[in-house]
C-alpha cells in the first residue's frame, strides 16, 4: 500500500525489451536507500517489484498487463518518473490509500497558472468518472491529489469527461505533473472505497430483485 506521497523523482537509465514485457531501471537514490530484492516501489503510481538494485539505480519488470494499462510503456531513457517506495505500518497517511494498482490513464488537456497554484484538466475514461466527486482523491501518476471539479461526457467542452485539480509548488517543483504538457498521459488510480460501495451497492441491489 502507498499513500501517493512522492518521496522523490527518479531517471530512466535503461529500457530493455523482453518480448511481451519491459524491464526499466531507475535511478533513485532516496527510494533504494533501503530497498530489497521482492520490495515494492510505487512508479508514476504503478506498483512494481524490485528484481535487482544497487546503491543508487533499481531494476523492474513491467508485464503485458501493465504496459496495457498504464503510460510506462511510453517510458525512454531520460525520463523522469515519480517514486515511493511502500508505506510502513504505522507511518502517517499523509496523502490516502493508494494500491499502486493503475485502473487507466487520463490526457493532460490543459494547464491554467496562477500566482501560488496551477489548474490542471485531464480528461479520463467514461468508465473512471463515476468514482471522482468533487473535493475526493485521485491519485495522477502516483500523486496524491484532491479533486476540484468533475465534468460528466454529457456537459464536457471535449469528447470525454473530465476532472480538474489544483497543483501547489511543492507538488510542481517535487512531482513530474509539474512538467506534463498537454496531450501527456498519465496513470490514474481512482479511490479505493469507492469502488468497494459500488460493489456493496450492487450486491445489495441484486439482493432486493431476486
Amino acid at each position: 500500500m502507498f499513500t501517493g506521497l512522492v518521496e522523490e523523482k527518479g531517471t530512466v537509465t535503461a529500457v530493455e525489451e523482453l518480448g511481451d514485457s519491459v524491464r526499466i531501471t531507475i535511478r533513485g537514490p532516496v527510494v533504494t536507500s533501503d530497498a530489497r530484492h521482492g520490495d515494492s516501489i510505487a512508479i508514476n503510481g504503478c506498483c512494481l517489484t524490485v528484481m535487482a538494485q544497487d546503491a543508487d539505480t533499481f531494476s523492474a519488470d513491467v508485464m503485458k498487463e501493465s504496459l496495457d494499462k498504464t503510460s510506462l510503456g511510453d517510458l525512454v531513457v531520460g525520463d523522469e518518473v515519480n517514486l515511493e517506495r511502500a508505506t510502513q505500518a504505522g507511518a502517517r497517511l499523509g496523502g490516502h490509500i493508494v494500491q499502486g494498482h493503475v485502473d487507466g490513464t487520463g490526457t493532460i488537456l490543459d494547464r491554467t497558472p496562477s500566482e501560488h497554484w496551477e489548474v490542471v484538466r485531464i480528461a479520463l475514461p467514461a468508465e473512471l468518472a463515476k468514482y471522482l466527486v468533487d473535493k475526493g482523491s485521485v491519485t495522477v501518476d502516483g500523486t496524491s491529489l484532491t479533486v476540484v471539479e468533475v465534468v460528466d461526457r454529457q456537459e464536457s467542452d471535449t469528447s470525454e469527461p473530465w476532472f480538474s485539480v489544483s497543483l501547489i509548488p511543492t507538488t510542481l517543483a517535487d512531482t513530474t505533473l509539474g512538467t506534463k504538457a498537454p496531450g501527456d498521459r498519465v496513470n490514474l488510480e481512482v479511490d479505493i472505497l469507492a469502488k468497494y460501495v459500488e460493489r456493496l451497492l450492487g450486491a445489495r441491489a441484486e439482493g432486493a430483485s431476486s
